[in-house]
């Protein structure tokens, strides 16, 4: 029996060896710069790789998954059976399904691995579906895996994968999120001993969850985003998963977790010029601070990063101490208790802001020194104007949750304020934001549009027949 083997990383390195081990005939294909498994002849191409297989597996990552089965269709043999064996969505694999087997000369297998590959190598549990799942099954029992055969139609196995990888992939994420702040607070030992005395295997699964987050973050990325569009297909709220999703991404970065935020430089540009109004109606009105929050002078315009303090009514001292970590596209949410008897800033204090950044400031509170804000151009929105001056004792805390004018605000959401007010958004949902409120703003173009081209037309009373 011949197996051909697409994608010679780390899973498909494993199970070309496995096979070789059990008596198959092992070509494989990769176009990477990877090492080649001892017993496994390199093939040149994916149709040297497949063209005398029984059995193909695909094993490229989701990505190619599509590119590379149908390069490799032309040149089944019949009678092969094609197994797809990346973690993708059940649509990827209804997909695949039906490229290979166009013509009917080759069958096709979804095929889910539940487990850890590099500890069980060829013999880890599967799941498969499809027409080609019960041969699929019968090959790799006889190397001593476990298979599931679910019958039915390609996309059943995956479904079940994905479900499974919102609580293994969704763990991983806590546990990298639960360590790192555990690190930034001094406490990391204390915080893994926490976590190790929960999970069944202790310390190891802790371990290879913690690693393998940050080894395949970007695969990772990619499968746990399969799974929210899943759940989105279930009618669930997928909105966790994003996010799952997201912070896996996250540590594939330059920097990991610490040196990107979720709001880029690039992301608060492509914000610029846009209203308030716009972005409201794209998230069906939520996170808009009420009217009383307004701008201070006329033409004020920010768009930024949030940092925010919560401090007691007519104190600033929490002001201060966020100016001392204000970055470059920060802009200063205060929740200041609605107190508009003392003026949280005044002109000093967004002289400070502005000479390290900050693009601007909203108050649930008092600000003073209108006309010097409005001269230096520095940006403020805030519910009330008053000359008496804060008191500097404290307490008050930075970066952490606020609630400002009725919606809250997270540290590092994008905040959005002009002549109408003011809108907070998730960072997680800035850009899927965007891409709503620019199509709303692109129809209210073309609606005013219509409506002046239809005045220009309209015939005036007792006009000329």
């Amino acid at each position: 029996m011949r197996v051909g083997i697409l994608g010679l990383g780390e899973a498909g390195a494993l199970y070309a060896t496995g096979f070789s081990e059990n008596g198959w005939s092992v070509v494989g294909y990769d176009p990477g710069d990877v090492p080649t498994p001892s017993g496994v002849r390199r093939a040149g191409s994916v149709a040297e790789a497949v063209g005398e297989a029984d059995l193909v597996l695909g094993l490229t990552g989701a990505k190619a998954a599509a590119a590379v089965a149908a390069e490799a269709a032309p040149h089944l043999r019949a009678g092969a059976v094609y197994a797809d064996m990346n973690a993708g969505a059940p649509g990827l694999k209804r997909t695949i399904d039906d490229v290979v087997t166009e013509g009917g000369r080759a069958v096709f297998s979804d095929v889910s691995v539940i487990g850890p590959v590099p500890k069980y190598r060829h013999r880890t549990p599967l799941m498969a579906s499809g027409r080609g799942a019960s041969a699929v099954a019968e090959h790799f029992r006889a190397l001593g895996a476990p298979v599931e055969d679910l019958g039915g139609e390609p996309g059943a196995a995956s479904a079940r994968k994905l479900l499974r990888s919102l609580f293994m992939k969704g763990l991983g994420a806590v546990i990298v999120q639960t360590v790192e702040a555990g690190r930034a607070a001094g406490d990391d030992q204390w915080v893994r001993r926490q976590i190790a005395q929960e999970l069944t295997d202790g310390e190891d699964t802790l371990e290879r969850l913690y690693a393998g987050t940050f080894k395949h973050g970007l695969r990772r990325a990619v499968e746990v985003d399969a799974a929210a569009d899943l759940m989105a297909d279930l009618g669930l709220d997928a909105a966790l998963a994003r996010g799952i999703s997201r912070l896996h991404a996250l540590t594939a970065r330059p920097g990991g977790l610490h040196a990107v935020p979720l709001v880029t430089a690039e992301l608060l540009a492509a914000y610029e010029g846009l209203p308030t109004a716009n972005i409201g109606d794209a998230r069906d009105r939520l996170g808009l601070l009420d009217s009383g929050i307004s701008p201070l002078w006329s033409g004020a315009r920010a768009v930024g990063r949030a940092l925010t303090v919560l401090t007691r009514a007519g104190d600033n001292r929490a002001i201060h101490e966020a100016l001392r970590i204000a970055a470059p596209g920060d802009l200063m949410v205060v929740n200041g208790q609605g107190d508009t008897s003392r003026a949280l800033i005044g002109e000093l204090i967004a002289e400070r802001a502005q000479a390290r950044g900050v693009v601007g400031m909203v108050l649930d509170g008092a600000a003073r020194d209108v006309e010097v804000l409005e001269e230096i151009g520095f940006p403020v929105w805030a519910r009330a104007v008053t000359p008496a001056g804060p008191y500097k004792d404290g307490p008050g805390r930075v970066n952490v949750a606020v609630a400002v004018g009725g919606a809250v605000c997270r540290p590092g959401d994008l905040v959005v304020a002009d002549g109408d007010g003011v809108a907070v958004l998730p960072a997680e949902e800035a850009e899927s934001t965007l891409v709503a409120a620019r199509e709303i703003e692109a129809d209210e173009a073309r609606r005013r549009s219509s409506i002046r081209a239809a005045r220009a037309t309209d015939t005036p009373a007792g006009g000329a027949a």
